[in-house]
């Protein structure tokens, strides 16, 4: 049994709208060994895991995995295969972690057998890839030994599955987002708004482009800086406070033992000693009476940086959290302690609270454990009790003194019981600090009553404030914090989300993002664009290569200056790591034939259609679907698709097809091409209007009107924007002044007209889009004497699909120039030009005229030589910059060529 690969799919792809990891898992012996066939296998596991009991499966009630453990199989086998319950482990190792997922899917591979493609869910892509190397462990722990896919014996001697369980949990705390940040991008997924995590702490980015805001626990984007910094220092909060008239402890700042012995003296005890700048309770030594003690304190906190020397206030312990200058909620912090029984030492008393299963290490629950601390250590001191002593029946003993519960305190809400004088005091402390978000800590002992009944007071107010005490309290109300952080981020009306607009198809997919960025800067707006060539920020380039995947359109969403996102989106991503978006604004579909066949599991045209359905699927229900209705594949997806569709095609008026007539007859938006008494006219239908927009001879992309191809991307572009709702005057003004020009569209039709001869320079790498050029060159041919082509073909295109290349080059073309591009991917040299070769010569093509010459930029010299007055040379190219570069310089003096 192996692992073949193991992918991680981070947004939504063929395998489901949520992320997922895919392991593809080859069996080998042990296909024939199904859970039930092994002696004792269901049982061990069960026993290692009893919480798969509670797994439905294919039942959809608890006990269901157990009965598939052993279930009769429609083939009289009995039990499941190995991929299924390593698919059930990984989902269970996760929850177990306080993850919550639940979606899994394992099924047998087409034409291989023994070979699985298990898939689950995840949250945490280091945990969720953690849990699935453990679960393959420990299936191959329970195999018979005997079994080669068995753990071999020394390391099964050493597995110890309990404690890489407990590892494996532990360091999943480390991380999963904290309980804070967590409820706060759950409360946003709640309202749509996006959440992506920038770092491996708590860094989120909520919203996309300009309109996003950021958070770190509950440190947000309007979190100001100097605020946290004068939280942070501890003295100057307190003096603040103090100066408006909010009752605060007196207190000294201390930098040595001797300082802190004489401030306490000055200031009366009980004394406080604590960090300046410190938080979670940490150095803090409370209602400390003698000097010992202070001393003792002072070291304590000192570690920490300079200490403050504070009169301690007697009472409970209250946290208010303001939010955007609200008191929103009110804890009660009980500090850890322990009742005693009379049978029971401290010691053990502390492991019976412990065992709470609402306990866990740091946030991993709602309660963390209790631990014995330094503060533990001086409660006990000064009780005379040691952790062995037995606790008398009732009494109550404190292990800390301060009642955080990162150290093992409770909380009981008291939102409802805090006195509207200390409210506004609190409120008031927030606004003088200048904090959006704080944590006022207060010392009463009444909360229901003022302040000044009571001789209570702030003693701290904190940034960054956690929510775990309000999300959860011990006892009392939950209450939704989050939702008020929410509403200050984005107050209603303001929006979370740029326009996304997604681009797929196996030919076209360049030109038409290009095309509908344009118009969109015609509209107006600074665009993200992703493309083959690299990812464009209002037209500028910011990163050349091949920009089309999920990591790209993340890139541009994460970018502060965008308000609107074209992303050409190509087969390869989404079948590496899916979709680099949850849902687009307009989703497009622009052909689908047969590319990349071969490649990624994807052997039909079929399967493509199926993988690229996938941007239509994903649409926003306010959003729209933009499709090829000429296209059947493409057409055909109309029924998965969301949000309106809208179709283009090349065929409008009396040739129009039924399905558009059918879909325009029913009040649906479809942009045709209609002949006209001066050519072809771009026409929109949506209801009962007929907009006639554009004379495709009028679009400087389509060569006055003869690349077809082009008048196709054209049509697909005003569908796309017709659909996101832009002006029809920038459409149409879009569209005039976009070009095909190496500047604004590298290696899509350029054009150099500056030789005796034309030469076009274009990436057609496919069948069907060397068909398109060879119509346009059909339309050209009257305007020239010769055409010379030079054409190579991708190594990872299957033989039948090179040798296609070869015909159809050879059909447009007098002179035929085979190349080689400069990535062979997996062939040797020369044997891609060599099947071109042969091809060509089998379709009839004269040998005399086939020239071979490998290299791209050899190649395209040579055939520039050739040309004479008059000639068309079309260069197939792969690497645009380099070949544009030879064309330009063709003919210049030798300073002014680049070099080799």
């Amino acid at each position: 049994m192996r692992v073949v690969e193991t992918r991680v799919f981070r947004g939504p792809s063929p395998h489901g709208y949520s992320p997922v990891i895919r392991i593809t898992l080859d069996l080998e012996e042990v296909e024939e060994w199904p859970s039930a066939r092994i002696p004792g296998f269901n049982e061990r596991l069960l026993a290692l895991m009893p919480t798969l009991h509670e797994h439905g499966c294919s039942y959809g009630e608890p006990g269901g995995f157990a009965r598939r453990l052993s279930d009769e199989n429609s083939d009289g086998t009995r039990g499941t295969w190995m991929g299924h319950v390593i698919e059930h482990i990984a989902l269970e190792l996760q929850c177990l972690a306080g993850i919550d997922v639940s979606y899994g899917k394992t099924r047998s591979v087409p034409n291989r057998p023994g070979v699985y493609t298990v898939v689950y869910a995840y949250q945490e892509e280091r945990v969720g890839l953690e849990a699935g190397e453990l679960a393959l462990k420990l299936v191959r722990s329970l195999l018979p030994p005997e079994l080669p896919s068995a753990l071999p014996p020394t390391e099964r001697a050493a597995f110890d599955f309990e404690r890489e369980r407990d590892a494996l949990i532990s360091r999943a705390q480390d991380i999963v987002l904290g309980p804070t940040t967590a409820s706060l991008v759950a409360e946003a997924k709640k309202r749509d708004i996006p959440a992506i995590r920038l770092d491996e702490h708590s860094l989120v980015q909520l919203g996309y482009g300009k309109y996003q805001q950021r958070i770190r626990a509950s440190v947000t984007s309007k979190t100001s800086n100097i605020a946290v910094e004068t939280a942070s220092d501890k003295e100057l909060t307190i003096r603040l406070l103090s100066d408006v008239g909010i009752p605060t402890p007196r207190h000294e700042l201390a930098r040595s033992e001797e300082e802190a012995v004489a401030a306490a003296e000055r200031l009366g005890f009980p004394i406080v000693t604590k960090p300046l700048d410190a938080s979670h309770g940490r150095g803090i030594s409370l209602n400390l009476t003698t000097i010992e003690e202070v001393k003792r304190g002072y070291h304590i906190a000192a570690e920490y940086g300079p200490v403050l020397i504070e009169t301690f206030l007697t009472g409970n312990d209250y946290r208010a959290l303001v939010i955007n200058n609200d008191v929103i909620a009110v804890a009660e912090r009980v500090p850890a302690h322990v009742v005693g029984d009379g049978q029971h030492t401290i010691r053990e008393l502390i492991e019976i609270v412990n065992s709470d299963p609402r306990r866990g290490f740091g946030h991993e629950k709602v309660l963390t454990r209790i631990k014995v601390t330094h503060q533990s250590e001086l409660l006990l001191q000064r009780a005379g009790y040691t952790l062995d002593t037995i606790l008398p029946a009732g009494e109550v003993f404190y292990l800390a003194s301060t009642a955080n519960l990162s150290t093992g305190g409770t909380a009981i809400d008291r939102t409802a019981e805090i006195h509207y004088e200390t409210r506004e005091l609190a409120r008031r402390a927030a606004m003088v600090v200048g904090l959006d978000i704080a944590g006022i800590d207060i010392v009463t002992p009444d909360i229901t009553r003022p302040l000044r009944e009571t001789g209570g007071g702030i003693v701290e107010v904190n940034a960054g404030p956690g929510f775990r005490m309000h999300l959860q309290p011990s006892e009392g109300r939950p209450r939704n914090v989050a939702r008020h952080v929410i509403d200050m981020l984005f107050p209603p009306g303001v929006p979370a989300r740029i326009p996304i607009i997604s681009i797929t198809g196996t030919n076209g997919k360049t030109t038409t993002t290009r095309m509908v960025a344009h118009i969109l800067k015609m509209d107006g707006r600074r665009v993200g664009m992703t493309t083959t060539d690299g990812i464009y920020i209002d037209g500028q380039l910011y990163m050349r290569g091949d920009m089309t995947g999920p990591w790209s359109a993340r890139m541009v969403l994460k970018d502060p200056t965008v308000d609107a996102a074209v992303l050409e989106t190509a087969r390869g991503g989404i079948l590496r790591e899916g979709l680099g978006y949850d849902r687009s604004d307009v989703g497009a579909v622009l052909n689908v034939s047969n590319d990349h066949l071969g490649l990624r599991g994807v052997n039909t045209v079929e399967e493509i259609a199926f993988v690229k359905s996938l941007v239509v699927e994903t649409v926003r229900k306010d959003g729209a679907s933009v499709l090829n209705a000429d296209d059947p594949l493409v057409a055909a997806m109309a029924d998965a698709a969301r949000g309106r569709i809208v179709y283009f095609s090349m065929h409008g008026g009396e040739s129009a097809s039924g399905l558009v007539r059918d879909h325009i007859a029913r009040g649906g938006i479809a942009v045709v091409l209609q002949t006209g008494v001066r050519g072809d006219m771009i026409a929109i239908y949506d209801g009962d209007q007929y907009i006639p927009l554009l004379w495709t001879h009028l679009i400087p992309a389509t060569l006055e009107g003869k690349a077809l191809h082009n008048v196709a991307n054209a049509l697909a572009a005003t569908a796309i924007c017709y659909a996101h709702g832009v002006n029809i005057e920038h459409i149409k003004q879009g569209l005039r002044t976009f070009t095909t020009s190496f500047y604004q569209a590298p290696g899509r039709l350029n054009v150099f007209d500056e030789h005796p001869f034309r030469v076009i320079v274009d990436y057609a790498h496919n069948p069907a889009a060397l068909r398109a050029m060879a119509d346009l060159i059909r339309r050209l041919r009257p305007h020239h004497r010769r055409v010379i082509a030079v054409a190579a073909a991708p190594g990872d295109r299957r033989d039948v699909d090179i040798r296609e290349d070869a015909r159809i080059a050879a059909s447009l073309c007098d002179v035929l120039l085979l190349k080689e591009d400069d990535d062979l991917r997996g062939r040797e040299p020369g044997v891609v030009a060599a099947m071109m070769h042969e091809e060509a010569l089998a379709a009839g093509f004269p040998a005399g005229q086939i020239i071979t010459i490998l290299n791209e930029r050899a190649a395209t010299r040579h055939a520039l030589t050739l040309a004479e007055p008059q000639d068309l040379v079309v260069i197939f190219a792969d690497n645009i910059t380099a070949v544009w570069k030879e064309v330009i310089y063709f003919g210049k003096a030798p300073g002014g060529r680049p070099a080799e």
